[in-house]
């Protein structure tokens, strides 16, 4: 009884048996959260119909002005969401994070808040740390794009 024991100890021990059993929690994780994903999506999705068919119904006044913007940013957060899905798809296809599509999503959430910005509302520190964000992750994309190997 105290040799199997042992034999199980030192199996639990092994590091090839320890990072496996990593391996399947990630995945398992990732799963998880890849449907979490699809639910916001779907709710998103649902919820700015809603929002396009009161506009639609009873058009407000100042329509082209906070209304439309407003709708842009519910578009753009359905780009994200799934932006975000695809990473957890990709690391569940090649169990790698793809730096590429984490930048591009970091860049369509800059956007985003770029065009839902509230120009009489915001200091100039704030229009400068988003332009700062947008070099720096636009720098960062064009270097990816061009040191990642070519797979024609």
């Amino acid at each position: 009884m105290q040799r199997q024991l042992l034999r199980v100890f030192q199996k639990l021990n092994q590091d090839d048996f320890f990072l496996n059993g990593v391996h399947y929690f990630e995945k398992a994780l990732a799963k998880i959260l890849s449907l979490f994903m699809i639910g916001v999506v779907l709710a998103s999705a649902i919820d700015l119909g809603l929002v396009l068919f009161r506009v639609i119904a009873s058009p407000p006044e100042n329509f082209l002005n906070r209304i439309l913007i407003d709708i842009f940013g519910f578009f753009l957060n359905i780009l994200i969401a799934l932006e975000i899905l695809e990473n957890i798809t990709a690391y569940l296809r090649k169990n790698v994070i793809h730096v590429e599509l984490v930048i591009v999503t970091s860049i369509i959430a800059v956007a985003r808040k770029i065009i839902i910005l509230d120009f009489e509302k915001v200091e100039g520190i704030d229009v400068i740390g988003l332009g700062i964000a947008v070099f720096a992750l636009s720098v960062s994309y064009w270097i990816v794009r061009n040191t990642k190997p070519s797979t024609d």
